[in-house]
């Protein structure tokens, strides 16, 4: 039996609110006791007065999220991202052509499994793919994204893989998050130690207090933090002040451990590991 796939991310959901006010000079019974002529030109007046009435232009429409779902013979298929993403013109096209991308491979692969199937004489089960593009944070300049890239070929289980997404406003364009730091060696320095204490605290939540690491075995020793998916977070929504890092099956563990997830504050040190243009995107703690 295949394990589903989870993910915990931050849910930022949007609401527009739209007000209208108008003013007027009411009208009263006086208005019958005056001429027809004289009501004629004071309406005459007013309306060189004022000008034309133009209605207010309509609110811009929230930017949809989008959800694709396809299941048939051959495969099932699952592709979505927030609004938040949606309202990016640019990502949004980024997003549309992985879409189009991720299905088309999806297609080809199911359709070549399926031949081989039939050509051995042994049972097909139709392939997945699933993505779910989820707000990390959204800050004024930024907005960063994660999912769990979920995928079954035929084997003996569903495999998952993380990646992630930090879009850059004002240069309108993907960045990795690793980019605004002045080097992987400097920001390694700032985190290496921090990251592997809350990597063996996080196994030992899996494997029992009484686990220790050997410091030889994969699965026991420390691992490179930067060989992970690296996102970057905001707790205080004004800068980022987190760094989360995504660390899928095998990686750090057995599978039947499934993945894990660090997240450390951004201090001094790691704030001195930051490209002096980027900086004032961090807060430190």
């Amino acid at each position: 039996m295949k394990p589903t796939f989870a993910s915990a991310t931050l849910l930022l959901a949007s609401t527009l609110a739209l007000a209208a006010c108008g003013s007027g000079t009411p009208t009263t019974a006086q208005s019958s006791a005056s001429s027809p002529a004289s009501a004629s030109a004071s309406a005459s007046a007013s309306a060189i007065a004022s000008g034309p009435v133009t209605p207010p232009a309509p609110p811009a429409p929230a930017a949809a999220a989008l959800s694709v779902k396809e299941s048939n013979d051959l495969y099932s298929f699952t592709y979505s991202y927030p609004g938040a993403a949606g309202a990016i013109p640019a990502l949004k096209a980024w997003l549309d052509a992985d879409l189009a991308k991720q299905k088309t491979a999806l297609a080809k692969d199911a359709g070549a499994g399926r031949d081989e199937a039939k050509k051995n004489d042994f049972p097909f089960h139709p392939y997945e793919f699933s993505t779910e593009w989820k707000v990390v944070t959204d800050l004024p300049g930024w907005l960063s994204l994660s999912t769990i890239i979920g995928t079954y070929s035929g084997g003996a289980h569903s495999n998952y893989a993380y990646d992630a997404i930090l879009w850059d406003k004002q240069a309108a364009r993907r960045i990795t998050a690793i980019d605004l730091f002045t080097s992987k060696a400097a920001l390694t320095a700032a985190i290496r130690k921090p990251f592997c204490a809350a990597l063996d605290r996080a196994r030992r939540q899996k494997r029992g207090t009484d686990w220790k690491s050997d410091g030889i075995s994969d699965f026991d020793s420390c691992i490179a933090p930067l060989d992970q998916v690296l996102i970057l977070g905001s707790a205080g929504r004004r800068a980022f002040d987190r760094i989360g890092f995504l660390i899928a099956p095998y990686n750090a563990g057995p599978f039947a451990e499934g993945s894990y997830e660090v997240t450390l504050p951004v201090t001094p040190a790691v704030l001195a590991a930051v490209k002096p243009e980027y900086r004032a995107a961090f807060s430190s703690q």
